[in-house]
């Protein structure tokens, strides 16, 4: 199937905004959450009790990216929608312990937006919503909620995270139980360097999480730490 761009939507600039079309199989929506956001709350890096990140109005995306993504959602054809962003989306709570600590350079530190984000994934034409995510340098895979009040909320999408290919090294073994504890919806953590290889068919999506033993010399063979399949119209990681 051809890969296609859709033409450029009125009053948006397609050198910074992309939406590629592979066929009816996949729609590939491209966010940009680093030049048009609020600054970061509360002073940065992972924080409790940050009400700053919680205001409405905060965007890390800008209104007339916001409204690019939705309009993509409501018009979408595809079995497939994928956003291709740069930060954890899902919500992830760091601070094993009644505490809950959020990292506001990612999406929690921003939750108004996120959550319209996550809503209008899930009340739209999407029929299958994908987030694939870098820059946390780690491995990670989640399901996306509605609202993450219980672990029996409603899913709307999945979250596939792929680590660095030299950042932090050669990184270690240490699963950050503690962390899956918390978060329920989380589903895997691997702190090796590597990549995800994905593949996308009508019935189903299959994401290999590659990771390599060392970075830091010549010589390591890439191996699966672990892979997930996400069935069509079901959005849920089941580990294979």
């Amino acid at each position: 199937m051809p890969l296609r761009r859709s033409a450029k939507p009125h009053g948006i600039d397609m050198r910074l905004y992309r939406r590629l079309h592979w066929g009816e199989l996949a729609t590939f929506h491209m966010l940009d959450t680093r030049q048009y956001r609020d600054d970061q709350a509360c002073g940065d890096g992972v924080k409790a009790g940050c009400d700053a990140r919680l205001d409405p109005a905060r965007s890390i995306t800008g209104a007339e990216q916001e409204r690019w993504i939705v309009d993509g959602f409501n018009s979408s054809t595809a079995r497939w929608d994928v956003l291709g962003q740069q930060v954890f989306f899902a919500q992830i709570d760091l601070t094993p312990g009644a505490a809950e600590g959020y990292n506001m350079d990612a999406w929690d530190g921003y939750k108004a937006n996120r959550d319209r984000i996550a809503k209008a994934m899930g009340h739209s034409r999407v029929r299958n919503g994908v987030v694939l995510t870098g820059d946390v340098h780690r491995h990670w895979a989640a399901e996306i909620k509605e609202t993450y009040g219980s672990p029996d909320s409603r899913g709307v999408g999945t979250e596939f995270i792929t680590t660095s290919i030299t950042s932090g090294q050669d990184g270690n073994d240490d699963p950050n139980q503690a962390v899956l504890d918390e978060n329920p919806h989380v589903k895997f953590h691997k702190n090796r360097r590597g990549y995800i290889r994905t593949r996308f068919t009508a019935n189903e999506l299959r994401a290999d999480y590659r990771t390599l033993p060392y970075v830091t010399k010549p010589g390591a063979a890439a191996e699966t730490a672990a892979s997930f399949v996400v069935e069509d119209r079901k959005p849920i990681l089941n580990r294979v």
